[in-house]
């Protein structure tokens, strides 16, 4: 079997090295709207409408249908949390599957699904979901390092089908946006280590503990379907062929995890003003995530927490840009 090209996207992977793999390997290919690896980035989230009925209130600036920025509600109730929003067209969001490639190439971590190999003597033929690091390549397939040693590494070389369940980064509960991938997995051969470890390290640039040295390597070769769920009320799922040719918003490749810093070192106390109210006071917020329409606010009111979205008025490309919106909403009376 041949290897060629990158994980940055320019050329396609084969699959020397599988061993015991039950199906035949997919076929390489040329994935179309890749980026070089030097350009990785990290997204987030930004879906359809949640066709939810339990967001209690959204602020208006007093017109009827007139767009709010703001997407507010208790903290009690349906949050409006990783770029999804209600029923109504208020926020201006991105189709499905940009929040899917969005929310894939955002998160760090996610939960892998394999099927336990006859190798163990135990549970053979059950899935095994476990937390595993990831990141994804040029073209948004999933690659995975893992231990020689751990279950899904054996699994893996057996039986290449799997999940991958995302989430989105700082925030968990049922109204949150996650998504499942279907695929199959299969060892990268070892001429592709290096540059695999090199993206694993320019993704997870400030996480000390992240040890690669030993790992060995493994791409979701083949995604074969994808399920979203938006939260509460949303559930789709998004065809793979939308999925791979769609790209993610240009503030989320600009380092969105020191954008997320500065925004929330220059307005955490703007924000803690602007989402109290006389009902419920608001003890610290915080940005998330971002995406070119807003952000992702996660507060807290005592012992509660909940997530709401900040609607830009504006699409927005860097730090600079957003600085601006976010400046915008915290002045408006």
């Amino acid at each position: 079997m041949s290897t060629c090209g990158s994980l940055s996207g320019r050329g396609t992977l084969g699959t020397r090295g599988v061993s015991r793999v039950r199906r035949p390997p997919v076929e390489s290919r040329i994935f179309p709207g890749c980026r070089s690896k030097s350009a990785l980035y990290c997204a987030r989230s930004e879906e359809e409408a949640l066709e939810a009925t339990t967001v209690e209130a959204r602020r208006t600036d007093g017109v009827d249908g007139e767009k709010s920025s703001v997407g507010r509600s208790s903290l009690f109730g349906s949050l409006l949390s990783c770029g999804v929003k209600n029923a109504t067209a208020r926020f201006d969001l991105p189709p499905p599957q940009v929040a899917v490639r969005n929310l894939a190439e955002q998160a760090q971590f996610a939960h892998l699904c394999t099927i336990m190999s006859s190798m163990h003597h135990r549970r053979a033929g059950y899935p095994f979901g476990t937390l595993v690091d990831f990141i994804t390549d040029g073209g948004g397939f999933p690659v995975f390092s893992l231990s020689p040693l751990a279950l899904p590494s054996k699994n893996l070389q057996e039986d290449s089908r799997c999940s991958l369940v995302v989430q989105m980064p700082g925030w968990t509960g049922l109204a949150n946006a996650r998504v499942t991938i279907f695929g199959d997995v299969y060892p990268l051969p070892p001429s592709m280590h290096n540059e695999a470890r090199e993206l694993f390290h320019m993704r997870h640039t400030k996480r000390e503990n992240v040890s690669t040295g030993n790992n060995l390597y493994f791409r979701m070769h083949k995604i074969n379907d994808i399920y979203f769920v938006g939260g509460f009320g949303t559930v789709q799922w998004i065809d793979v062929a939308d999925y791979l040719k769609a790209e993610p918003d240009l503030i989320v490749q600009a380092n969105p995890h020191h954008t997320l810093h500065v925004l929330n070192e220059t307005f955490q106390d703007d924000l803690k003003n602007l989402f109290s109210s006389k009902e419920q006071v608001v003890d610290d917020a915080a940005f998330i995530s971002i995406d070119a329409m807003g952000a992702d606010i996660r507060l807290r009111s005592g012992a509660d927490f909940g997530v709401v979205r900040l609607g830009f008025d504006m699409r927005v490309h860097n730090l600079l840009e957003a600085t601006e919106a976010v400046t915008i909403l915290v002045n408006r009376p």
